[in-house]
């Protein structure tokens, strides 16, 4: 068989493990089935494999990390038989796989992103894109370079929620009339580690790794590495990139870090539009109330990983439950792009979200409002 008939004979297999359901997928479909690496083996990056291996006909085929005993535990995690295992990303790039789920330390975002395109390989890279405007330029930089054959795409997972397309659908359609304000708001406790001895800063490449949600400088503080979800629904549905933020925040309980844990920025978007977004991990113990809201002179729409609501008048609204997890939604896109031959490039789109998160952690940080060309000239 030549390469070109093989080519053809494997899209095809790939085609047809993506549109059958999970359970049928046997024979050379599943063996042809589209292969994933894992690029980071800890919480987020073993629960996306376990999504991909559950809900999609993807095979989770490798499985990287600098620790072993994490690659251990997300092997079992996963339910993954004898995977390939790699301390070196490099190596991981060098295999067979098809594609990549990038969940390393937000530091090496930029490093990893370029490694993986380089090599070839589809991308479903973590939010953010970097921690600073450097690393997310490398990023938009990179993506620009990219082949045209690559799927590539970042875990904004509410970017491919069935609740938020339907209600982005109700928005454009002009149902609750020309959006004048837009608020998110993401609240929620601090979780395990509240409360521990303060860490010194880091110095070397390991401690970078094992600390690096505790510090701004490796993380991007709070608005960028947890609150940038919320900022991300604010540009799609407010069509694009602000113009300039300004905000206060700072820190009211004891941490192990420098981050945040409270933030109020406003947005100024084109024509007059304001953003508002609050963000806070100082709730008690198990809280969390996280949603967007967009009002218009008709009315106002709410999205939610778990709703999406339409208010049109008192005892007038429509509310709709979402119908599974939302990372199901996203995982599922990037498998079936791949396998069917669709590709998407959203790199740059996820970029200008990390930035516009940087954009608001700078106005906080300088006490003033700081416009987008200030940042990108930073």
């Amino acid at each position: 068989m030549n390469q070109a008939t093989n080519h053809l004979s494997r899209r095809a297999a790939l085609k047809a493990a993506a549109v059958v359901p999970f359970a049928a997928v046997k024979g050379s479909a599943a063996n042809s089935a589209v292969s994933i690496g894992l690029i980071g083996s800890g919480s987020r990056g073993t629960y996306l494999a376990g999504l991909i291996a559950k809900n999609t006909p993807a095979r989770v085929a490798a499985l990287c990390d600098v620790f072993e005993g994490k690659m251990e535990r997300a092997k079992q995690s996963i339910g993954v038989e004898n995977p390939k295992l790699y301390k070196d990303f490099r190596k991981l790039l060098e295999s067979d796989v098809d594609a990549v789920v990038i969940a390393t330390p937000v530091f090496l975002h930029a490093e990893h992103f370029e490694a993986a395109m380089k090599s070839g390989k589809h991308i479903y890279i973590e939010k953010p894109a970097a921690a600073d405007v450097e690393g997310c330029k490398r990023i938009m930089k990179a993506a620009d370079s990219a082949s045209r054959t690559l799927h590539i795409t970042f875990g904004f997972q509410r970017r491919h929620g069935q609740v938020y397309l339907k209600a982005k659908r109700l928005a454009d359609s002009g149902a609750a009339g020309a959006i004048r304000l837009g608020h998110a708001h993401f609240i929620k406790s601090e979780g395990a580690g509240a409360g521990e001895r303060k860490l010194s800063p880091p110095k070397t490449e390991m401690e970078k790794i094992t600390s690096w949600h505790a510090w701004k400088e490796l993380s991007g503080d709070l608005i960028v590495e947890n609150n940038v979800h919320s900022i991300d629904v604010l540009n799609w549905f407010l069509g694009g990139r602000p113009k300039s933020a300004i905000g206060a925040g700072g820190s009211a309980a004891p941490k192990r870090g420098d981050m945040r844990d409270h933030n109020f920025v406003a947005f100024e978007y084109p024509n007059g539009i304001q953003g508002q977004l609050s963000g806070a991990t100082v709730a008690s113990s198990g809280y969390r109330d996280v949603v967007e809201q967009f009002f218009g002179e008709l009315g106002m729409i709410e999205t939610s990983e778990n709703h999406w609501r339409h208010f049109r008048a008192r005892g007038q609204e429509t509310m709709e439950k979402s119908p599974r997890n939302i990372s199901i939604d996203s995982v599922s896109d990037f498998v079936t792009r791949i396998a069917e031959g669709r590709p998407d490039n959203t790199a740059v789109r996820g970029a200008e979200s990390s930035l516009t998160a940087i954009l608001g952690r700078m106005a906080m940080d300088r006490r003033r409002e700081v416009t987008w060309d200030e940042m990108m000239k930073s």
